[in-house]
């Protein structure tokens, strides 16, 4: 009842439903500039602290910094990545819900809003994706636009595979007349099913990537330690040809941390 009153309220005051330009696109991640700064500044002072350790040398680490202009791409993958199994996850839990009103004998209209109710339980903070997108296919709906295109929108913007499934079921359903509480029901239980074997395989996935951390962090350490207990061990490595030996041996730590960041980014 609140997102009626609130749509209902909207529309009397004279605004619009949500334009395609202020919607989410949840197929890239774009940083803003706050954040790229942030991300070039803390890239910068790892690559320097790496170069300092390997080459003792101010001048060489101030050359490796420049490096960090490839930080804030990175960033923006993993927060991307981050964000869309967020909205998977909270996407099923909309689903149980969404199944749930349809088999007590609600409309698909009050389903979705009982769906952000519920979500709401979970996230007090209504910081969630889904809640603001589940908003807008509510509102969209107070300004008379068709469920199926408010989700169809959804789903394009998305970019996922469940989403967009859901939505081709739920719109050729809709259209043709099918037994909406049984399909919703079904879909519900084959992308819970889905999503349970996949948080299965990321368990698995997560323990094997602090394993990699590991593995780049421990030549580092080592290094570091060897400074440290033994700084006169390590000289002979920081002048001629050994600023030479130094770096092939970075150029290789960082291939190999390469290689192993790529071996490790599976998508399940």
């Amino acid at each position: 009842m609140t997102e009626v009153k609130s749509s209902r309220a909207g529309r009397q005051n004279g605004s619009n439903p949500p334009s395609q330009k202020s919607l989410s696109d949840y197929r890239v991640c774009i940083l803003s500039h706050r954040q790229k700064v942030v991300c070039l500044i803390i890239g910068g002072i790892g690559l320097f602290a790496v170069g300092y350790i390997f080459f003792q040398s101010v001048f060489l680490s101030l050359i490796l910094t420049g490096g960090a202009v490839l930080v804030p791409k990175q960033w923006s993958r993993y927060m991307l990545r981050r964000r869309r199994e967020a909205l998977n996850l909270h996407f099923k839990q909309a689903l149980y819900s969404l199944s749930s009103s349809l088999a007590a004998g609600r409309s698909v209209e009050n389903g979705f809003r009982e769906a952000i109710e519920d979500l709401k339980l979970l996230y007090p903070d209504g910081n969630n994706d889904l809640i603001r997108e589940l908003g807008i296919i509510c509102t969209r709906m107070e300004y008379g636009q068709p469920i199926e295109e408010a989700l169809q929108d959804f789903s394009n913007r998305a970019g996922m595979e469940d989403i967009s499934n859901f939505a081709d079921v739920f719109t050729t359903c809709k259209r043709s007349g099918g037994d909406l509480v049984e399909i919703v029901r079904r879909t519900s239980s084959i992308i819970t099913e889905k999503l349970e074997i996949s948080q299965e395989i990321g368990v698995m996935l997560a323990q094997k990537r602090f394993e990699a951390k590991a593995m780049l962090a421990a030549p580092i350490l080592f290094l570091l330690f060897m400074e440290m207990s033994s700084p006169d061990y390590m000289q002979p490595l920081h002048n001629g040809v050994g600023i030479i030996i130094s770096a092939f041996s970075l150029v290789l730590y960082a291939v190999c941390s390469w290689w192993i960041i790529k071996i490790m980014d599976i998508k399940i």
